[in-house]
């Protein structure tokens, strides 16, 4: 038997050679990895997101693929095309970047609806449509999508549907003073002449990540965690009862109330528990609901964001 916290504990050691802090990143790129999502990272350039995704990439011995989303991409570039060979007068397939295990979508608003659109039956079926061919995804298969919260000239709204296609949403803040520190050491001193990621050995296998699925699996979940993780996903279509009028515009949807279940498990099998307790739930719903809360225009002038609303939730809510 494969013991989770075991093997996190091995895969953050191991990026550790070349990531400094993170780890609330690398654990919910693994809980993703176990629950089979896609993750909306949002944070400033120069934070380690391509770096980790990497790092990751070599330390599951995974194949890793990168497009940088802009508004010339064509759905073409990005799942592949047909390509007429006059020589034998066929069209061939021609597979794009998105046939890899885990996928960095870099800048991903910077993309028009056509792109995105191109997406959407990738992350939710893992299987794209070239001509009249349908192929299916490596598995496993994640997106990471980033996006840069502070400039938004030249970006495009993310349509709802997309963005509740992501099972989290990932805030990654700038790193504390002896971590940032820890950084300038490492790559001043340590990586000069060097590629970081070579430094880096097969700790996780992909057959590892299947056992751990089926293990998770087995994680206890009470009727009463249930009703708590429905409670509060209809909460936020109620919100009026909680000290929240006119503050949401849209509520989470159903997707919400499994992506909650499924990752609050992850966590929980993550922790060396057996079962599933209101903690998890609690510790993981701002990074599961804060992309599927649509505060309205009254709240952000007040200054309210979905964390905060979530917050106020969480502390409404009766726990069982």
């Amino acid at each position: 038997m494969v013991s989770a916290n075991r093997v996190l504990a091995s895969l953050k050691a191991e990026l550790g050679k070349v990531i400094v802090g993170q780890d609330y990143l690398i654990e919910r790129l693994f809980i993703a990895l176990l629950v089979r999502g896609h993750i909306l990272l949002e944070g400033v350039p120069g934070l380690a997101k391509t770096l980790t995704l990497s790092a990751l990439t070599r330390a599951i011995d995974a194949k890793m693929g990168r497009i940088q989303f802009t508004p010339d991409l064509l759905p073409s570039d990005l799942i592949g095309t047909e390509v007429y060979r006059p020589q034998s007068g066929e069209f061939v397939t021609r597979r794009g970047p998105i046939f890899t295990n885990l996928l960095l979508a870099d800048e991903i608003n910077r993309s028009p609806a056509k792109v995105q659109s191109a997406l959407l039956q990738a992350m939710q079926e893992r299987e794209v449509t070239i001509g009249e061919s349908t192929f299916k995804l490596p598995e496993p298969f994640l997106v990471l999508a980033t996006q840069n919260p502070i400039e938004q000239e030249g970006t495009y709204q993310l349509p709802e549907a997309q963005i509740d296609r992501f099972i989290m949403k990932v805030v990654v803040n700038y790193p504390s003073f002896e971590e940032e520190l820890g950084i300038l050491r490492m790559v001043a001193d340590d990586f000069a002449a060097k590629d970081p990621i070579s430094l880096l050995s097969k700790v996780v296998t992909l057959d590892d990540i299947s056992a751990l699925r089926g293990e998770m699996a087995q994680i206890y979940v009470d009727p009463k965690i249930d009703t708590y993780v429905v409670s509060l996903i209809q909460a936020t279509r109620k919100a009026d009862a909680f000290g929240l009028k006119d503050m949401i515009e849209w509520g989470a949807s159903p997707r919400a109330s499994i992506a909650l279940k499924q990752c609050a498990r992850a966590l929980a099998f993550l922790r060396g528990k057996n079962f599933v307790s209101p903690d998890e739930i609690k510790e993981i719903a701002p990074d599961v609901l804060r992309h599927r809360i649509l505060p309205t225009y009254e709240a952000e002038a007040r200054g309210v964001n979905s964390d905060e609303i979530i917050r106020v939730l969480l502390k409404n809510i009766t726990v069982p």
